[in-house]
């Protein structure tokens, strides 16, 4: 599978890079960093534009909050080089889980196993 993978790499976007970002990172990135789930971090040599290959899959959800904000210039160090400071009461950054089994579903919704018993409307009965 590793042979595979690396071939088709350049080819297929949704996991990790094009051959033109390879092309363009190769060309014009400085790496600046790695996150918790090992995508890569680059930016520009002026500093002007910034991005991220993923590591798999291309979700953008799997960004850390603390990289989302140098990748879009609301810091100008990235948080390899300067921790950001964080609250206590802050939560641990979770990828979105939209659309999978682990997505939130409210009470009384079909797609839990067996809905909740609702009474907060009544159904229409024709005539």
């Amino acid at each position: 599978m590793g042979i595979l993978r690396t071939i088709l790499r350049p080819f297929i976007w949704w996991d990790s890079q094009t051959l033109n970002t390879m092309i363009w990172t190769w060309i014009k990135g400085k790496r600046v960093g790695e996150d918790d789930e090992g995508n890569v971090f680059y930016q520009t040599r002026d500093g002007k534009r910034r991005w991220v290959i993923y590591n798999g899959e291309a979700e953008a959800s799997r960004v850390s909050p603390d990289w989302h904000g140098w990748l879009h210039h609301t810091y100008d160090e990235p948080p390899t080089s300067q921790a950001l400071p964080h609250k206590d009461w802050e939560k641990p950054h979770v990828a979105n889980l939209t659309g999978t089994g682990a997505g939130y579903a409210p009470p009384g919704s079909i797609r839990k196993g067996q809905p909740e018993d609702r009474d907060d409307y009544e159904a229409w009965v024709p005539e």
